[in-house]
């Protein structure tokens, strides 16, 4: 490994600190679709090492490049795949390298890059990218030691300060916010579209706050009908849903249909029977399963997960301390690990 090696690597993507959700729905991507985005960034010339993370809130692609020349063409590959405009591209995506690389890495396993500080996610789907990488031998020496390292400063920094305390799950959020609207959550009725993951965490916050009347729907209705036997819930057939959305005071949507499922029309349609009483939305998919136009209907709250924000900066004031102790240890690591690589080539 030569110190041209270190310098040429890079990581270039965009995520919620400054690409908007429009945007950011263009680049949420299926395993099937980031795995053929991976093949296709392989075939780049110049690109030595590839990983693509793609996650609700952020896609980055690591790697090292011959020349600033090979980023250009994937920045152009990525435009072009997902029609974005090059200009806003290149407005809302950052790129690092080097050392900071490094410490980027080290900070999204971490959680500390994440809208919700802290939060734990993050590390499992960095993961399960770096062993679909690893897999098709996409990652090389650099990359392998660099996520490896990563996931270990994650458990040092969890290990030795208080990160991850406090409200910082996506399922715990969900609650919070729907907290807001009624109160006591024991005699609200929840509809779950999706029995994916960030389906199973909300269901779990949901049942530790004693809400038990939850049913499931999901493409896969197996998948549904297994979640809503484990908590004692129903299970709805996903092409009747719709018509039973009336009955549901809470609807938390996370599915990962292609484009949105629920419009305007069909949440206007649900809202007659109910008078008076309100319709809390929680859209946490990625692309949004919910039409915006929603928000502007009366008695209608949603939230999509640029909303959650606001409920970490509640939570970010008494972790700033934590925060800077552990960005300290993640530099140090960062550079302990730039001296290892380094070492390397001697």
């Amino acid at each position: 490994m030569s110190q041209d090696t270190l310098q040429s690597l890079f990581v270039l993507g965009c995520s919620h600190h400054r690409t908007p959700l429009e945007i950011r729905e263009c680049f949420a991507l299926g395993i099937s679709e980031v795995n053929a985005l991976q093949d296709r960034l392989q075939d780049t010339e110049g690109l030595r090492e590839c990983l693509v993370l793609d996650t609700c809130n952020r896609l980055e692609i690591y790697g090292i490049a011959n020349s600033p020349v090979v980023i250009q063409k994937i920045r152009g590959l990525l435009c072009s795949r997902y029609k974005i405009n090059p200009k806003v591209f290149k407005k809302h995506a950052f790129q690092y390298h080097s050392l900071d690389v490094l410490e980027h890495a080290l900070e999204v396993a971490t959680g500390l890059d994440s809208q919700m500080i802290g939060e734990t996610e993050i590390l499992g789907q960095m993961k399960n990218a770096y062993a679909r990488a690893k897999e098709a031998k996409y990652t090389g020496s650099v990359l392998n030691r660099l996520l490896e390292k990563s996931f270990q400063a994650a458990k040092a920094v969890r290990t030795q300060t208080g990160i991850t305390k406090g409200r910082v799950s996506i399922g715990n959020i969900a609650v919070h916010l729907a907290s807001r609207i009624f109160g006591q959550l024991q005699n609200s009725r929840v509809l779950l579209l999706g029995s994916g993951n960030v389906g199973e965490l909300i269901v779990q916050a949901l049942r530790n706050c004693g809400c038990t009347n939850i049913s499931v729907s999901s493409r896969t209705f197996e998948s549904a009908r297994r979640m809503a036997h484990a908590i004692g819930g129903d299970t709805i057939e996903f092409e009747s849903f719709v018509d039973q959305l009336h009955r549901f005071d809470i609807l938390i949507s996370a599915t990962s249909a292609p484009s949105s499922i629920l419009t305007q029309k069909m949440i206007q349609t649900a809202l007659q029977p109910r008078l008076d009483r309100p319709l809390f939305l929680i859209d946490l998919a990625m692309p949004r399963d919910i039409d915006p136009a929603v928000n502007t209907l009366e008695n209608v709250y949603l939230y999509n997960l640029d909303d959650l924000s606001n409920i970490v900066k509640e939570t970010l004031e008494q972790r700033k301390g934590e925060i800077g102790k552990a960005k300290k240890i993640l530099k140090t690591q960062a550079w302990i690990l730039w001296l290892q690589l380094r070492n390397r080539t001697n």
